[in-house]
């Protein structure tokens, strides 16, 4: 074992002794609507931020499936606090792919926090040195934690030609809008942040073609580094895993309540007793271990390509898409399955169940993670059609 693959795995022993402690604090997180202070500060010391980080300035370098371990885990205590982890480790990946004069900034400290809006919904217009940004991105998750901003935009060519490009900014050089008010997911504070008239120097800008390719130059971790994973294929990827920690969670939540527990206006003393509970435990256990060995298969895949020096492949990305996908309706499925028998008890915001209800059920609502669309990439490359989507 390497240094880092022993410094990984302390990572992941230290998460999962945080468990408790997070799934404690999901009431404060939702009040909030932000992870409380504790869960960032716990992370940080249990070397979370690191994992992104390449070795050479101090990090871990974690493997994908390292780093998809440890979002399982922390989303198994919280899934609001995995969401948040498992942006920020991203960013911190993300800021890899940048010229070296640029990584020697982001990566100063040896561990990172990058929040992220992958839409390119502001404008670039160009000025002495580098770049006039403005505009808004909704959905920042992790922006009131956050050190650094990835954020999408439009520069215009003098012939109108439009570029997206994506710029690395100091998050304190943004507004923080207090504008999230939801039902689900509600402690990853995923507000809206605004750039007005910031000038963002040329180096931290990059064409978005080759920030999603991994072409960018100006830098020496290139080519058999074992972590080219393809921007969007990688948020994909990664993001699967809050899916499976939180399904664990109501899985164990649900469990942990049942002995003792009797079925109200009925004669059933036990619940465990009966029938329909146990067939209802046992197919959502049997959908969450499905669902983790599709996303084994898939991370794999990632991590083989990588070692071997190579992008993945657009049939890499929609399959990434397909089964993860797949295991993403699987555990919103194991979920539905113990929500169905779990009672009106459950209701109370005290217990943790309805919290990865409700967590589940949102975040199978997000743009990229929505399971049918991307069954439907899959489904489209399968029968041999483009995958008609820009997002690979």
């Amino acid at each position: 074992m390497t240094d880092s693959d022993a410094g990984t795995a302390a990572v992941l022993d230290a998460v999962s002794a945080l468990v408790p402690k997070l799934r404690e604090n999901g009431s404060a997180a939702e009040d909030r609507r932000w992870i409380p202070d504790e869960n960032i500060e716990l992370l940080e010391k249990a070397g979370v931020f690191q994992l992104g980080v390449p070795r050479r300035f101090g990090g871990l370098e974690a493997s994908i499936a390292d780093q998809f371990k440890v979002v399982t885990e922390i989303s198994r205590g919280c899934a609001s606090t995995g969401w948040v982890a498992a942006a920020w480790i991203e960013g911190a990946w993300v800021a890899s792919l940048y010229p070296d004069e640029v990584q020697k900034e982001i990566y100063v400290s040896g561990a990172v926090r990058t929040s992220g809006g992958l839409a390119p919904t502001a404008m670039f217009t160009p000025t002495d040195g580098g770049y006039v940004l403005n505009g808004s991105w909704g959905f920042n998750t992790g922006c009131r934690g956050a050190d650094w901003n990835l954020v999408a935009g439009i520069m215009e060519h003098p012939d109108g030609t439009p570029e997206p490009m994506y710029a690395l900014v100091p998050m304190a050089e943004f507004e923080i809008a207090d504008d999230w008010d939801v039902s689900a997911a509600i402690g990853t504070g995923s507000f809206t942040t605004s750039a007005t008239d910031v000038f963002v120097p040329a180096r931290r800008v990059v064409g978005a073609e080759q920030l999603v390719t991994g072409t960018t130059t100006g830098r020496t971790n290139t080519g058999a580094t074992g972590r080219n994973y393809g921007l969007i294929t990688y948020v994909a990827a990664l993001s699967v895993a809050v899916f499976i920690g939180a399904a664990k969670g109501a899985y164990d939540t649900f469990t942990e309540r049942l002995p003792g527990k009797p079925i109200a206006y009925t004669n059933w003393a036990e619940q465990r007793e009966h029938p329909l509970t146990q067939i209802k435990v046992a197919t959502a256990a049997n959908k969450i271990t499905a669902a983790e060995a599709l996303s084994a298969g898939f991370v794999r895949r990632l991590q083989e390509r990588a070692d071997a020096g190579e992008h993945p492949t657009v049939e890499d990305s929609v399959t990434v898409r397909g089964q993860g996908g797949l295991a993403t309706l699987l555990v919103k499925e194991a979920v539905e399955a113990l929500h169905d028998v779990s009672g009106a008890s459950a209701l109370a915001r005290g217990q943790h169940f309805q919290r990865f209800h409700r967590d589940v059920e949102g975040l199978t609502r997000h743009g990229m993670m929505t399971p049918f669309t991307n069954l439907e990439l899959h489904g489209r490359m399968l029968l041999g059609l483009d995958p008609d989507s820009l997002y690979l």
